[in-house]
């Protein structure tokens, strides 16, 4: 099977360069439009400096037990009819804060459209609390 695969490789080397090449291409596109990907520490940073501003997209029952301080709560679902509350912060980088740092950006690609600045916390909530981070509850 590995015979055919380089076989092929070698028989098609443009097609597959091309291929190659697209596929770097996409991610790129998805990461500049989804917004940059911060580290705990790096959101720490920017809160502390008064740079940024923290939305939380996750469900209500789920912020509820446990959300970082100060996080505005926008459902995912609503964010299109609720964006408007967000005004207020476009001098500052909004950093979207999901569950696992999955979903998240598909909220940062719609904050960019309407004209914000955003970042993506990597790995979410999760990886907040996974660096013993605090969270509150509501």
């Amino acid at each position: 099977m590995l015979e055919r695969v380089i076989e092929f490789v070698g028989n098609h080397y443009i097609l597959v360069s091309s291929f190659i090449g697209l596929a770097i291409l996409l991610v790129l596109h998805e990461t500049k439009r989804s917004g940059r990907n911060l580290s705990s520490r790096e959101v720490t940073a920017l809160i502390n400096r008064d740079e940024a501003v923290v939305l939380d997209i996750r469900q209500q029952k789920d912020f509820s037990a446990g959300h970082i301080v100060d996080s505005i709560h926008i459902p995912a679902a609503k964010l299109k009819e609720r964006i408007g509350e967000l005004e207020a912060y476009k001098d500052k980088t909004i950093i979207v804060v999901c569950a696992s740092g999955m979903t998240a950006g598909a909220s940062c690609s719609e904050l960019n459209k309407a004209g914000f600045t955003t970042a993506r916390l990597s790995g979410g909530i999760a990886g907040w609390r996974s660096d013993n981070l605090p969270t509150v509850k509501k």
